[in-house]
C-alpha cells in the first residue's frame, strides 16, 4: 500500500542473539535463548501495485518475483549451513513460490502456515488500487486502520492478532534458532509494529518490499527488531550491538 524505499536497520541493546545465537551459544536471562524470525514479503506479481490481490487464487510470481525470490534465497543462504532450521511460508501461491528457492538451497522444506496468510480483503479482493484510492473508507486505512474492517473480511487488528500469534507460536516451536516465514506486506508490517510498541494506526509508515527481508528476533525480555525492509544488506551483519 506504499512505495518502495530502501532499507533500514535498528538495533537493541542485548548481546549477539538472533543469527548468531546458536553459534554464541547466547541466552535470555532465564536460560531460553532467543530466536530470530527473518519475514520475507513474497515476490512481485503481474498485479503487484495495482490490485489488492488478498487471499485470491491462482495468483503467481512473475519473472521479476521470480528473480527475487532466487536473490533472498542466496542471502538467507549465505548466513551458512545449518543456520535456518524451518521455513514457513503463508498458504498463497505467491508465498510459497517466494519460500521455494529458500527452502532448496537450505536443504529444508516448505512448511505451510496459516497464520501468516494475506489479510482478508473481503469484497474489496481483486479491487483495483485506483479505485479504492478514491473512496472515503481508505483514508481510515492510511490513518486510522485499528478502526477499520474490510467490508465482508477482516480488521486490521484481527490480522495483526492473528499474525503475532502465528509468530509466537513459531517461536515457542524453535527456541534459540533462526526460522524464516514467507508472508505479505500488511502482516509483516503489523508484526513490526507490534515489535517496535508501535500503535497499529501508525502502520502504514512502515514499507515492507517484494522479496525484502524483515529481522526481528525474540527474546524473554521482548523482541529486537534487527532489520526493516532489507533488500541488499549481509544478514551476518543482523546482530545488535
Amino acid at each position: 500500500m506504499a512505495p518502495q524505499t530502501k532499507s533500514s536497520t535498528a538495533k537493541g541493546p542485548a548481546k549477539r542473539p538472533g543469527t548468531r545465537a546458536r553459534r554464541s551459544g547466547a541466552k535470555a536471562p532465564d536460560g531460553v535463548k532467543p530466536t530470530t524470525v527473518l519475514l520475507v514479503r513474497h515476490g512481485r506479481t503481474p498485479t503487484t501495485g495495482q490490485v489488492l490481490p488478498g487471499r485470491a487464487k491462482g495468483l503467481h510470481l512473475g519473472d521479476e518475483g521470480k528473480a527475487q525470490a532466487q536473490r533472498a534465497a542466496e542471502r538467507i543462504a549465505a548466513l551458512g549451513p545449518g543456520r535456518v532450521a524451518a521455513v514457513y511460508s503463508s498458504p498463497m501461491e505467491r508465498a510459497r513460490e517466494t519460500a521455494a528457492p529458500i527452502a532448496k538451497l537450505t536443504g529444508l522444506r516448505v512448511r505451510q502456515h496459516k497464520g501468516l496468510i494475506e489479510a482478508d480483503f473481503g469484497s474489496w479482493t481483486g479491487r483495483k488500487l485506483s479505485e479504492l484510492n478514491k473512496l472515503d473508507e481508505w483514508k481510515q486505512v492510511q490513518t486510522y486502520p485499528s478502526g477499520f474492517r474490510f467490508p465482508g473480511g477482516e480488521s486490521f487488528t484481527e490480522m495483526q492478532a492473528r499474525m503475532t500469534g502465528a509468530l509466537q507460536e513459531l517461536v515457542a516451536r524453535h527456541p534459540g534458532e533462526t526460522i524464516v516465514c514467507a508472508s505479505h506486506a500488511d502482516t509483516i508490517k503489523a508484526a513490526v509494529a507490534d515489535a517496535m510498541g508501535t500503535h497499529l494506526d501508525l502502520f502504514q509508515r512502515i514499507v515492507i518490499g517484494p522479496c525484502s527481508i524483515t529481522a526481528i528476533t525474540f527474546t524473554t525480555g521482548g523482541p529486537i527488531v534487527l532489520a526493516v525492509n532489507s533488500m541488499g544488506d549481509n544478514l551476518t551483519d543482523l546482530v545488535p550491538s
